[in-house]
C-alpha cells in the first residue's frame, strides 16, 4: 500500500512520459489517483483534489470505457493540460508540506548536547633509560591538549621537580 505522496508522485511521473497528455492524465488517474485517500491529503489540497477527481470522471462511458476515458476523450488539449499541471502542483504542495513537518519535527526535539569524549586514562610515565654511567634519566610528562587539564598537569610536573630539586 503506497502512501499518498508516493501515489502523487507515480502520478506526476505518469504525466512527464511520452505520449498523448490524454492518455498520459488517463494512466495518471486509474493508475494512482484513483487510489488516493482524500482524507490523507493536506486539508488545503482536498478540495482542488476533489475538482480534479470530478474533471476526470464527469463524463458518461460509452460502452467499453470508463468514466476518465470518456472523459479524456471529450477533453480539449487545455483542458488536459490544465489538469495534468494541477496534478504535478499538488504533488509538489504534498512535498512542501511534508518537509514543513518534518522540520517542525526536528523543532521540537530537544538538543542534546554532546559529551566530550573521556580522555583516556595514561599510566604515570617511570620509563627509565641508563645513559652507560649508571644514571637514570626519566620520560618526560605528557601535557594535554585540553586547556584545564593541560594547566593541571604543568602544575604537577612543576611541583615534582621543585620537590626533586
Amino acid at each position: 500500500m503506497s502512501t499518498t505522496c508516493e501515489q502523487l508522485e507515480g502520478a506526476a511521473l505518469a504525466l512527464a512520459r511520452s505520449g498523448s497528455i490524454k492518455d498520459r492524465l488517463a494512466e495518471a488517474f486509474r493508475t494512482h489517483l484513483a487510489s488516493v485517500d482524500v482524507a490523507e491529503l493536506p486539508e488545503a489540497l482536498r478540495a482542488q483534489f476533489r475538482a480534479c477527481h470530478e474533471a476526470l470522471t464527469r463524463e458518461r462511458p460509452l460502452r467499453g470505457e470508463d468514466a476518465v476515458r470518456a472523459t479524456v476523450r471529450k477533453m480539449s488539449g487545455l483542458e488536459a493540460d490544465e489538469v495534468a499541471s494541477r496534478i504535478v502542483q499538488m504533488f509538489a504542495a504534498v512535498v512542501r508540506e511534508q518537509a514543513l513537518e518534518a522540520a517542525r519535527q526536528v523543532a521540537r526535539e530537544p538538543i542534546i548536547e554532546p559529551r566530550p569524549a573521556p580522555e583516556p586514562a595514561l599510566p604515570p610515565v617511570a620509563a627509565v633509560a641508563s645513559n652507560g654511567r649508571g644514571k637514570r634519566k626519566t620520560v618526560p610528562q605528557v601535557i594535554s591538549l585540553y586547556a584545564a587539564d593541560a594547566q593541571s598537569s604543568l602544575n604537577s610536573i612543576v611541583s615534582q621537580r621543585v620537590v626533586s630539586s
